[in-house]
């Protein structure tokens, strides 16, 4: 079902029939600007940013390895699979960026070098949302199986359920990504999130 989601709205992207609601989503987070909260919005983008959503998918990776669970480390291919279609859809799908004179700085962050005019001018899916929903849903997954604590437990989906959306409205809000591109982010994230937990959820052998 998320395959076929994401499938129909990059078409609908593509055909540009999404351009009047993403100009009207533009206008009314540029309404609702402010500077004084920009250095809080850029640091909300951090959690989304390429270098904690990787070192966050490292640190998953060393503690499956270290719990012996070599074989669900293997859930990394996913978090690479993802950064690979972005880049795809970013170099072979035509859908600009929102304009620079409305755009605000975003976080700082190293995919910033693969953007802008000199790099990749599309914005979709936004990777931000994509990671976000990946890794931070990932988290929660692993945390509700594995944690002791029942409160890490019960914490665990709600928390990412926010960073999701918190992650979400500041990709508007900074203006620096369409709507379609953040729900395209959020629908590409969600199935590499659901690809990964169906592995680490598969049937095990009897000796493991």
């Amino acid at each position: 079902m998320l395959v076929v989601a994401f499938m129909a709205l990059t078409i609908v992207v593509s055909l540009g029939w999404l351009s009047t609601p993403d100009h009207d989503v533009l206008a009314v987070m540029s309404g609702l600007w402010h500077e004084q909260l920009h250095l809080f919005f850029q640091g909300i983008a951090l959690l989304g940013g390429l270098e904690l959503t990787t070192l966050l998918m490292i640190g998953l990776v060393v503690f499956l390895i270290r719990r012996g669970q070599v074989g669900d480390a293997w859930v990394a291919v996913a978090f690479v699979a993802d950064e690979v279609f972005e880049v795809f859809y970013k170099t072979n799908l035509e859908h600009p960026s929102p304009p620079y004179a409305t755009a605000h700085a975003d976080g700082p962050s190293l995919s910033m070098l693969f953007e802008g005019p000199t790099g990749l001018h599309n914005s979709f899916p936004s990777g931000h949302m994509m990671r976000t929903v990946f890794i931070y849903g990932l988290l929660a997954f692993v945390i509700r199986r594995l944690a002791p604590w029942p409160w890490a437990r019960a914490l665990a989906l709600p928390l990412a359920i926010v960073i999701i959306v918190v992650v979400a409205f500041d990709r508007l809000y900074l203006d620096v990504h369409w709507e379609s591109d953040v729900i395209g982010g959020l629908l590409l994230g969600a199935i590499a999130m659901v690809s990964a937990t169906v592995w680490l959820d598969r049937p095990r052998r009897a000796e493991n």
